[in-house]
């Protein structure tokens, strides 16, 4: 049980100036409630402004991140391609204004960034505190402004991962995708890259992705939405037993009002902790946003455990809970939704993934089977 973390001084701005005494304390609150990891987000464009320049300075500002981490007993997964984060982009000059190149598609980005994940493999691989390093944050939210088609991502996706696994075999080397890869008809991104590229396949439940479009936050339409993402996860994998990681989920404003986010988040990992596959879930996020800056989205401001001057909210005091019952035991899925799809035809040409999103005929029937207990879903291809 983690959290990714988001800086309560300055949110990721913080990378500009990094002060350790801020970090070390908002460390010592998520290692006060027990969680053992955190998922940390550099700033590539910060990192490598120039293509050709990848600054040791900044390098030297995630190692020291990655040692207060450790020292606090808070296992690291590092995320490289930020990419993407609580509404904002951040890409680097060299492939915006005059340079507009596809991050996924242009082959002297594409070498940029070989170069860019080399490098932080081969500086910071050898932490004791990583357990993960993941190719960025929600890659796919990069598209359409970036061009990309199915087969090419999927090409960018395994080749990034293959650098990471090649540099550091002794961590997990992960591709990080929302939900759209497995519910958006015409989505260039699928579940075969979600769930087949990398050591463990990573979810991000977010319930204003479609389900708060169809019912309240606390039917069981939304409180089994991570659950239903898993279990898309375990079926689209072709290893059984491939490791799923909750990466991110939280309880949103508005659509979770704040007086409910504690009972929320107990509802929802209620429904999920037990899928024997599960390695592990990381709250989004840490901290919130303070509310003198501007331009965020209405619901990035609250999602934290704690508030901005380190007071825990009733969703902390739920996840240390869960922390100290300790994991419960492991049930495997008997029970079945079937779902007549090939996941290797879940893509542009020959698209069914509207067959898969909330409000389907097929999750609509996923989740009354769901009120009566823990359920899984099969695909089962007809040719």
């Amino acid at each position: 049980m983690g959290a990714n973390y988001v800086p309560s001084t300055s949110w990721f701005y913080s990378w500009l100036d990094l002060d350790l005494d801020d970090v070390r304390r908002d460390l010592d609150d998520l290692a006060e409630l027990g969680l053992d990891h955190i998922r940390v987000f550099p700033i590539w464009p910060w990192i490598q402004p120039n293509r050709s320049h990848i600054r040791p300075r900044a390098m030297d500002d995630v190692a020291s991140v990655l040692d207060l981490a450790h020292e606090r007993g808070l296992a690291v997964c590092l995320d490289l391609v930020q990419g993407h984060l609580s509404s904002f982009d951040f890409l680097p000059s060299w492939i915006l204004t005059w340079h507009s190149r596809s991050l996924f598609t242009d082959d002297t980005v594409r070498a940029g960034l070989r170069d860019y994940v080399r490098t932080m493999c081969r500086t910071l691989g050898a932490h004791p505190a990583l357990f993960a390093i993941t190719t960025g944050n929600e890659l796919n939210n990069l598209w359409p402004s970036n061009e990309t088609s199915p087969s090419e991502s999927l090409a960018w996706a395994q080749d990034l991962v293959g650098i990471v696994a090649e540099e550091v075999p002794q961590v997990a080397a992960l591709h990080s995708l929302f939900s759209a890869a497995w519910t958006d008809p015409g989505h260039p991104f699928t579940p075969v890259e979600a769930a087949r590229v990398g050591d463990w396949t990573s979810v991000h439940s977010w319930i204003f992705n479609g389900p708060t479009g169809i019912a309240a936050y606390d039917d069981e339409i939304c409180l089994s939405w991570a659950d239903y993402l898993v279990q898309l996860a375990v079926a689209s994998a072709d290893d059984p037993h491939r490791p799923v990681w909750l990466q991110e989920v939280g309880a949103p404003g508005p659509e979770v009002p704040a007086e409910q986010a504690g009972e929320f988040a107990r509802a929802v990992l209620a429904r999920v902790l037990d899928e024997p596959r599960l390695v592990g879930v990381t709250w989004w996020s840490s901290h919130d946003v303070s509310r003198d800056l501007v331009d965020f989205p209405e619901r990035e401001y609250d999602l934290g455990l704690f508030t901005t001057d380190h007071r825990p909210k009733p969703v902390a005091a739920v996840l240390a809970e869960l922390v100290a019952q300790g994991a419960p035991n492991a049930v495997e899925r008997t029970r079945c939704v079937d779902i007549p799809l090939s996941v290797t035809h879940l893509d542009e040409q020959n698209d069914a993934r509207a067959a898969l999103a909330a409000g389907s005929a097929w999750h609509r029937s996923w989740v009354q089977e769901r009120r009566e207990g823990p359920v899984g879903v099969r695909f089962v291809p007809s040719v």
